[in-house]
């Protein structure tokens, strides 16, 4: 029961983003015998009590007592090798325990917890941490900085012991020198309790020298300089194939070094600055570093938040702003303290956190990593082709006029999976303020699929131009408008990277052959089908591919089966179909038109799609997707 307590409390506060960034930090609860720590590598936010790894306690305490002696004996190599041993063999399904077990195991109470809030890194990198945390905190534990591991278990073990022989008991509370604080309780609320009390001091002292403890003073961004080198930045930080997600920030002061040994994990240590951000500048920084940057800042213009793909740049995001913050706040405790170069170095090359990040892993498949738009993405065909994209590895950014529907679907395709934006495909305007937001959340794109798209049919006779203008304006005007606006950062992406990427329209077998009673629909798709050969001549010395997909009838989507609007009741109001008494007999008449005898459905689109985009030889083409209804002579 106590597992499951600890792993609910590790949820909520591994879901506040004032505690936990990228997973970070770690909690136990232990009876007598055993010690159930979070595994390393599976983040608070999503632990479950069966996830917790079950240790020894005697048996951990065995080696760390064992290691203090190798130690004493200068034999430090063995000491580590010993611990580290004991830390894999201990793993259960598959997993190992936190690297700060041993840690854990010294407190006496059952519940501990281990965050790196940014409030409290603000104090743990600063130049007077050791001086003020003693005066905040007098009933605290405070270390200095130390290797992580066996080296801070068994300086925690000295710490314990010299504290408990000055005050007659352990601490509840220990902090460490850029890398936050570990807090005991009895229970999962009193642990709380603890650190609201510690956020609170913090903050009120800080009131005192006058510092905000909010937001980072920031330039806002130059959207211009966005425009013209986010995409770049893309391109030139691509990797296997794929162009990097690039995120463009107010631009914020930056610290020299990573502050802690999560910012090393996920952003690396340093943060590439230039005035004049270039393809040689971030080869340079390369060279000298042995990575490329995953913060790029150019001051006065903007900060890039850089990662292979979308969840990992946005955790950069996240360290980005948090380290802005700590380089704020900890003015008021003496400014920042870079990490020392040993246990920077360290940290990097440590093989307990390339096994973390390791298996933060990333997304497989046919566009793994890659980037995409879906105009009309919040239900029907275009939720279904997004649902398909996202199972090949895409992040899909679902573009709607219906935008709390577009979050809705991103809601349910999830957050790591899916963003929304709200377009109306028809207004310039709109499609531009939609780029913009794209190009400053994602820094570009790797597949637009031109989807929106709407339907009216009637016979030619009694057709309102009203109608006919409304149809025209999204299918046929509203495709030439996001070519307009997503062309070009393609295309600046594409010339930094040397790569492809693709425009795909979901056109219609209507754009093949003619549609009775349905002029205006089916003049727009043989109309889009040309303006794709044109995009597509146009387009490629751009490196842009540009085809078009023609699906059959989805008979089971809401354009086809709403009781009221669908075209099943168009269609018999308009008499289209001879005959037809019910929406089931016009139902029955179009299933019949296909030699397979259904519908289309989204996944069959979806995988016309991405032949589209891995077929490096087409462009300019019309795959038809109908089961045989329209067959190409």
């Amino acid at each position: 029961m106590s597992v499951e307590m600890i792993a609910e409390f590790s949820r909520k506060l591994g879901s506040n983003a004032e505690y936990v960034l990228a997973g970070g930090g770690n909690t136990s609860w232990k009876d007598e015998r055993y010690l159930y720590i979070k595994p390393s590598g599976v983040a608070l936010a999503a632990v479950q009590g069966d996830d917790f790894v079950k240790m020894d306690r005697q048996l951990l305490r065995n080696v760390l007592t064992s290691c203090g002696k190798m130690e004493q004996g200068a034999d430090q190599d063995a000491a580590v090798l010993r611990f580290t041993t004991f830390s894999v063999i201990s793993s259960r399904n598959g997993r190992r325990p936190s690297v700060e077990a041993q840690l854990h195991e010294l407190f006496n109470k059952p519940f501990v917890g281990h965050f790196h809030p940014v409030l409290v890194n603000a104090l743990t990198c600063a130049n007077d941490y050791e001086k003020i945390t003693r005066e905040l905190f007098p009933e605290a534990s405070v270390m200095g900085v130390v290797l992580p591991g066996i080296h801070l278990g068994l300086a925690a073990l000295k710490e314990f012991q010299d504290y408990e022989s000055k005050n007659g008991k352990q601490p509840d509370i220990l902090f460490l020198q850029h890398h936050g604080v570990f807090v005991a309780g009895n229970t999962t609320k009193e642990i709380e309790d603890i650190y609201r009390m510690i956020f609170s001091k913090i903050t009120d002292y800080c009131t005192k020298k006058g510092i905000d403890t909010g937001a980072a003073p920031a330039t806002p961004v130059d959207m211009d300089f966005v425009r013209e080198y986010a995409p770049a930045v893309r391109g030139w930080l691509a990797e296997d194939g794929v162009p990097a997600a690039v995120c463009a920030l107010d631009d914020m002061v930056l610290p020299d070094v990573a502050f802690t040994p999560d910012d090393i994990v996920y952003t690396k240590s340093r943060a590439l600055v230039t005035d004049v951000i270039s393809k040689e500048a971030i080869d340079a920084f390369k060279a000298s570093n042995g990575y490329a940057p995953r913060m790029i800042r150019v001051p006065g213009k903007a900060v890039f938040a850089c990662g292979k793909d979308v969840p990992a740049m946005r955790i950069t995001r996240d360290f980005v702003l948090a380290a802005a913050r700590i380089v704020s706040v900890s003015k008021a405790f003496g400014g920042p303290h870079n990490m020392p170069d040993f246990a920077r170095e360290f940290i990097e090359n440590w093989e307990a956190e390339s096994y973390r990040a390791k298996l933060a892993g990333g997304t497989k498949g046919a566009l793994a990593g890659k980037i995409a738009v879906v105009t009309g993405g919040a239900q029907g065909f275009g939720y279904g082709i997004s649902e398909s994209l996202i199972k090949e590895g895409a992040h899909v950014i679902v573009a709607d006029l219906n935008l709390e529907g577009a979050k809705d679907a991103a809601e349910k395709l999830g957050k790591k999976n899916a963003s929304a934006v709200g377009v109306n495909v028809s207004d310039e305007a709109s499609l531009q303020a939609m780029a913009d937001e794209v190009i400053r959340n994602f820094g570009g794109i790797d597949l637009f699929v031109s989807n929106a798209g709407v339907l009216k049919a009637g016979p030619t006779a009694t057709f309102e131009k009203k109608a006919w203008d409304f149809v025209t304006s999204v299918n046929y005007t509203g495709y030439f408008l996001c070519v307009k606006h997503f062309s070009p950062m393609m295309g600046r992406q594409n010339a930094a990277s040397g790569l492809w990427s693709d425009i795909v329209q979901v056109n219609s077998k209507s754009g093949l052959v003619g549609s009775n009673k349905n002029a205006a629909y089916a003049a727009g798709k043989f109309g889009t089908i040309g303006m794709t050969q044109s995009f597509a001549l146009e387009l490629v010395a751009q490196h842009i591919k540009v085809n078009s997909v023609c699906p059959g009838n989805y008979y089971d989507g809401p354009l086809w089966s709403d009781p009221v609007k669908g075209l099943f009741k168009q269609y018999l109001d308009a008499g289209k179909v001879p005959g037809a008494k019910t929406v089931e007999d016009v139902k029955a008449s179009y299933l019949s038109k296909s030699p397979i005898h259904r519908g289309c459905f989204p996944a069959d689109v979806a995988k016309a799609i991405v032949y589209a985009v891995g077929q490096q030889f087409e462009t300019g083409q019309a795959i038809p997707v109908t089961g045989g209804q329209v067959m190409l002579s």
